[in-house]
């Protein structure tokens, strides 16, 4: 199958802004985008932006989910964690990539449309769950790699006591959406070791389950 030209003039764009991984390239072109829109967006796939899911709720542009994904060095022996599945697109990507995959999702009727997709695609190394992301997993803890798709204040004490040792967290720290930075953050034997990976803008990272209703697509 050939290569559709807006995928190629995407991948094009990604290498330019810093994502050079071969291995997080190869996936996020074999991951079909407009699947995990609503109809009225799917014709914007291909576009590096950030595009409504509902519920005030976005799936990330390629770019960051590129960036994010290279900076958490995942590899097929990882146990990874995700605190926020939105559409599931940032998941498959992580799942296609590591050995095992825990998500969460406060919002329970985005996970039920996100679930049918990873079965779809035969992702058989996904666990999803609606639930507190911002307590973490702790029954599956600890996790080699952790990605918060939601801005916290600082590094969230309880998802950093989930990340093993040598584990790297990826998340936006700030809740001004104007001052939010893209943080790496690696825990070591003394504690935690930080690297800002530049400007960056998302949703507050929310206590508790969101309550059911609102709209499909905002």
């Amino acid at each position: 199958m050939s290569l559709d030209p807006r995928m190629g003039a995407l991948i094009l764009e990604l290498r330019q802004i810093g994502v050079t991984d071969a291995d997080v390239l190869r996936v996020i072109e074999d991951t079909p985008r407009d699947i995990f829109l609503p109809d009225p967006f799917k014709a914007r796939a291909f576009e590096n932006v950030a595009l409504p899911i509902g519920h005030h709720q976005t799936v990330s542009q390629p770019g960051v989910v590129g960036l994010m994904t290279q900076a958490l060095e995942v590899t097929d022996r990882h146990k990874v964690l995700e605190i926020g599945t939105g559409s599931g697109y940032q998941a498959v990507i992580l799942a296609k990539l590591c050995r095992r995959l825990y998500t969460i999702e406060r919002h329970p009727e985005l996970l039920k449309i996100a679930e049918p997709r990873f079965e779809a695609m035969n992702l058989l190394n996904i666990t999803a769950i609606a639930g507190d992301g911002a307590g973490g997993w702790p029954e599956q803890a600890p996790f080699e790699r952790i990605l918060v798709a939601a801005a916290a204040a600082d590094v969230p004490p309880v998802l950093f006591d989930q990340l093993a040792i040598g584990g790297i967290m990826i998340l936006p720290i700030g809740l001004d959406e104007a001052d939010q930075h893209l943080t790496k953050v690696t825990r070591t034997a003394d504690g935690a070791e930080t690297e800002d990976l530049g400007p960056t803008r998302f949703v507050p990272l929310v206590d508790g389950l969101a309550p059911l209703g609102g709209e499909a697509v905002d």
